[in-house]
């Protein structure tokens, strides 16, 4: 599998906040054999989000697509509007799931608007800006990652029997 990790950070894009959710979550993905094909921070900023997005889906990249920041309510908090540009279909159970894990440690992830939803053949997911934060909300989602990506590109076996209980 090929990712792509878009950092959103204002501070970040200007040089004066260090990166460390994109290259922890790099590194969470080597772990599992995920490939990090292309990474890049730019600002909260609707547009740029919305074309680097549709410019790294549209040219078939990366087979997920993970942003990291910009979910919360703060003004410049822009990343699930963009996405919502962005993307074809969306992903609801995704986010629910995501939030539903992150309440059990913390009741701010009530506060999360965290989505998901594909565009083309790539998978796209939000998560938080906090390093802790996205790795956890990623882990709480993984189990179900491999055999999204794999519908999405066209993988017509049955589902059945996938996943036992």
């Amino acid at each position: 599998m090929r990712a792509a990790i878009l950092t959103l950070s204002d501070k970040g894009s200007r040089g004066e906040r260090v990166d460390e959710s994109g290259p922890a979550l790099a590194s969470w993905l080597a772990e599992r054999g995920v490939t990090t094909v292309q990474t890049e921070v730019i600002p909260d900023d609707l547009e740029q989000i919305v074309a680097v997005l549709s410019a790294w889906a549209d040219a078939d990249a990366a087979d997920l697509i993970l942003t990291t920041g910009g979910t919360g309510v703060s003004p410049r908090d822009v990343t699930p509007e963009a996405t919502m540009k962005v993307v074809e279909r969306l992903i609801p159970g995704i986010g629910e799931l995501m939030r539903l894990k992150s309440l059990e440690k913390t009741p701010m992830a009530s506060l999360s608007r965290a989505l998901a939803g594909i565009r083309g053949q790539t998978l796209i997911i939000n998560l938080p800006g906090s390093p802790k934060g996205a790795r956890e909300n990623l882990e709480a989602v993984w189990p179900v990652i491999g055999h999204a990506v794999e519908k999405i590109r066209g993988d017509e076996s049955d589902c059945g029997g996938k996943f036992s209980h």
